[in-house]
């Protein structure tokens, strides 16, 4: 990983070696416990377990569900509760390595009995006095989605999307039915969503919102406001729709609208004209995704409003944007305002944990020939806008006129390529056909300048290829 540790404790001075990973049965849960919560201070990491740091010997953990569990366990250690993505087994050498990830841009910070850590150079080490205060200030000291409202009980969450979560999870991690699994209490208490208090378990506002029979009960604004305009602006005509419900059930609805709203087009897609959306679907519902999972729910005010006008498409949720994120780093930048929730949604598919999505809709914007989104902070509140309408600098070139070449499929999907993009490299050629032999793809594109399809541009390594 780039921007985080690549950590195999604990040779943690011996740099970044794969073959230096942490064996899961000489390492002491507080050892565990305590470089988890340097990563997360800093700036996430990964760990693996099961080979043996002296010899790089490949042990291999024999009991994949003991093993998580004693990660989760040390996560349940740190203060507060560390919430991360479901560990990840890989089979190398005949036997299991169990692969954990803590995630970039976490807002709290995280202490184990105590004390703060973070991560200096391929150590450990607390966390100086100044920097803490610096880092509390900058993160918060509580979130609204850790607090536990006073009169909520389990009673108020709805068991069936609780067992439903649990079954995604175990899925997810691969404990088959009758295997060791934990109870459903001690699941939500490992992702968050149950705190202790005196003494007795009791449910964060995460809960609430994920699982909760009517979570608008005690968090009105909780919702989405969906609606369809025939025009360009606010007007007499419209349909509109309230969603209401857990977060999960909020996006089942969501999905269920827009396919009722969304109109259908025809658009020159590649080679030829198809009829698609007059939005990419997968990108409003990333941005939904990114909504709900993202909004600032201390702002009870208002709720997330998704609009739908003849132009064009907007998402806006409630708060700007969190930590050190901003629109001119909104693409690289990592910092979660609700880490359980995204966890959660993570674990029942909605979100990539460590992505956020946002680089998928400038992708499938642009893959369809639309202009790139708009984001924008407005009046407290932050919104995407998705145009309907073809951007100059991403129109495609009428690609018709090829449909009837005696063309291979290799030559076909670098004609799509160039739809999309005004040039094509030997390089790019073979990232879209990685199996074929470079020579092939080479006279694959000098076919296309024979028949006078395409344009050498340039020679040797600085050679690329345009429409003619």
């Amino acid at each position: 990983m780039e921007s985080a540790d690549f950590d195999i404790y604990p040779l943690l001075a011996q740099g970044m070696a794969p073959d230096l990973h942490w064996c899961l049965e000489e390492v002491q849960m507080g050892e565990l416990a305590a470089t988890l919560v340097a990563m997360a201070n800093t700036a996430g990491g990964t760990l693996f377990l099961g080979i043996n740091p002296q010899s790089g010997k490949i042990r291999g953990v024999q009991d994949v569900p003991s093993a998580l569990d004693r990660v989760f366990r040390a996560c349940l250690f740190v203060e507060p509760t560390l919430v991360i993505p479901v560990p990840k087994t890989h089979r190398v050498a005949q036997v299991e390595v169990v692969e954990i990830i803590v995630p970039q841009g976490l807002p709290h910070i995280y202490s184990l009995e105590g004390r703060y850590y973070w991560r200096e150079g391929r150590q450990s080490n607390p966390i100086p006095p100044r920097h803490l205060r610096q880092l509390l200030v900058e993160k918060g000291l509580v979130l609204f989605e850790s607090r536990t409202p006073p009169d909520i009980t389990d009673q108020d969450l709805d068991a069936q999307q609780i067992e439903a979560y649990a079954e995604a999870y175990y899925a997810a991690v691969k404990v088959p039915q009758g295997d060791t699994r934990s109870t459903f209490e001690d699941l939500l208490l490992q992702r968050g969503c149950l705190q202790k208090v005196n003494g007795e378990l009791r449910p964060t506002n995460a809960a609430l919102l994920l699982f909760g029979r009517s979570p608008q009960r005690w968090l009105p604004a909780a919702h989405i406001l969906a609606a369809r305009f025939t025009g360009h602006s606010f007007g007499d005509r419209f349909i509109k729709q309230e969603i209401n419900g857990s977060l999960p059930s909020q996006l089942q609805q969501v999905e269920k609208f827009l396919r009722a709203n969304l109109q259908s087009v025809v658009r020159m897609i590649g080679l030829q004209h198809q009829g698609a959306l007059e939005y990419p679907f997968e990108a409003v519902r990333e941005l939904v995704v990114n909504a709900i999972a993202h909004r600032d729910y201390n702002i009870q005010g208002d709720g997330i409003h998704l609009n739908l006008f003849s132009d064009r498409l907007e998402v806006t949720s409630p708060g700007g944007l969190p930590g050190p994120v901003t629109i001119d780093n909104i693409m690289e930048a990592r910092f979660s305002r609700n880490p359980v929730i995204v966890q959660v949604l993570a674990d029942l598919g909605y979100v990539e944990r460590l992505g956020y999505g946002l680089d998928r809709v400038v992708s499938l914007m642009r893959e369809n020939s639309l202009s790139p989104p708009r984001f924008e902070e407005v009046a407290g509140a932050f919104r995407v806008t998705l145009y309907n309408t073809p951007a100059e600098e991403f129109a495609l070139p009428d690609m018709s006129r090829y449909q009837l070449l005696d063309i291979n499929p290799r030559q076909i999907s670098a004609l799509n390529y160039l739809g999309t993009r005004r040039r094509i490299t030997n390089r790019e050629f073979q990232e879209l056909c990685p199996d074929v032999h470079p020579e092939t793809l080479r006279r694959d594109l000098a076919d296309l300048v024979s028949r006078g399809v395409l344009l050498k541009i340039g020679d040797k390594k600085s050679t690329y290829y345009i429409l003619k």
